[in-house]
């Protein structure tokens, strides 16, 4: 195995793609990821190496930013110095197929193989019906909640508000706090409300439909949030301002991803041992839906080594590999039968109340110019929460907003 440093330039990428192989030597796989802090990758590379000694995987370990990375991966590819196996977020896949730079693997995974991964981390794999990405690692949105101050989950946005407004203290203790700033953790956020509500941005033609009563009614739900049961505050939290208010007990229930167990459940966390988590609540007649996170890897249209890469990427994804990266770095897997693993369960034993709210994952719209619809909802949805908007009108604006991005 051959581990770089973040710092990779398109010169270096250039004459990477233009030696790789040459000389007769064996092919090297490389693929970016953020750095190794568990060694869990290193531990599945060394494994596939020892498995497969006629292939080496280059291991790129990149800076902990989403965003740079994918800013990594498209330098590449426009440089003609593609990587060969892509490690993805959900929001790379449209835009990384549309462009023509991942290989469909439907052949290598058709449809009755994929049943073994949760059907959240399958759906946010594809494109216009074809598979282009594994999964490897899962995420969603979800509630946690003060074990000691409520006696349950809510079920209905209309419960969550009640139990949170008889159990806060404002302004010490709030009785929600979610992300509501400006960036795509407040998409994530708004999604969940509006499915939770019925509603959605496209139809399943892909016609905008985000101008709708149920649109209204979710955005206007969030927004009076504010400063009734949220913190006026909390229009400029991201993921660790609220975890950070929900860890020192100024919350009464908190939506976040996975990641945050960890440091609830660590020994000088003052909520420790008063923690539950639960699905997202969602209206009357409507379902819980979570907005999907999470990774998995695709393969490079224009690797010339193709069979190894997929080698690696079948190696990788497999049961024995994710429970590993689970082990040694915490990331949670995206095969089901994970989530009854003896081990896994001695070390994590919230998984089973875990695999209950993954079940509910879906992804954000799966389009190629995301970036741009993003954009127009983080603007109009975070007006509406400071008040510069009505909801009405920010969702009226956002669809019109999002027509104009997607028309020719």
């Amino acid at each position: 195995m051959r581990t770089r440093g973040a710092i990779v330039t398109l010169a270096a990428l250039a004459a990477l793609a233009t030696c790789q192989g040459a000389g007769g030597e064996r092919p090297a796989i490389r693929f970016l990821e953020a750095p190794d802090t568990g060694g869990g990758w290193h531990e599945i590379v060394a494994a596939f190496e020892a498995a497969n000694p006629d292939v080496d995987v280059d291991l790129v370990e990149g800076p902990p930013s989403t965003n740079t990375r994918e800013e990594m991966y498209a330098a590449a590819f426009l440089a003609g110095a593609a990587y060969d196996v892509i490690y993805m977020d959900v929001p790379w896949v449209p835009k990384f197929a549309a462009r023509g730079w991942l290989r469909p693997l439907d052949d290598l995974l058709p449809p009755d193989a994929r049943d073994v991964f949760l059907p959240g981390d399958v759906a946010g794999s594809l494109y216009q019906s074809r598979l282009y990405r594994v999964p490897m690692q899962a995420d969603a949105g979800m509630l946690y909640y003060r074990t000691d101050l409520v006696d349950h989950a809510p079920d209905t946005f209309a419960d969550l508000e009640a139990l949170a407004r008889r159990a806060q203290q404002p302004p010490d203790r709030w009785g929600y706090v979610f992300q509501g700033l400006q960036y795509e953790g407040l998409v994530a956020n708004f999604l969940e409300v509006l499915w939770g509500h019925g509603g959605d941005v496209f139809d399943e033609s892909g016609r905008v439909v985000l101008d709708s009563p149920a649109s209204v009614a979710a955005l206007t739900w969030m927004a009076g949030l504010v400063g009734a049961i949220a913190p006026q505050g909390v229009t400029a939290y991201q993921e660790e301002e609220a975890r950070q208010a929900f860890q020192e007990g100024r919350a009464v229930f908190m939506r976040n991803w996975p990641y945050a167990w960890t440091p609830l459940q660590a020994d000088a966390s003052p909520v420790r041992g008063r923690v539950g988590l639960a699905r997202l609540p969602h209206a009357p007649g409507a379902s819980s839906a979570a907005a999907l996170g999470g990774w998995g890897f695709g393969i490079s249209a224009s690797t010339p080594h193709s069979d190894e890469a997929w080698r690696f990427v079948a190696f990788a994804t497999a049961a024995a590999q994710q429970k590993t990266l689970h082990l040694r770095n915490g990331r949670i897997p995206t095969r089901r039968a994970l989530f009854d693993d003896a081990e896994i369960l001695a070390r994590s034993p919230h998984y089973p109340r875990l695999l209950d709210v993954l079940l509910t994952a879906r992804p954000r719209p799966l389009h190629p110019r995301y970036a741009e619809i993003s954009d127009a909802l983080q603007r109009h949805v975070s007006a509406a929460l400071v008040g510069r908007e009505t909801p009405a009108d920010a969702v009226r604006s956002a669809a019109e907003a999002i027509r104009r991005i997607i028309e020719p």
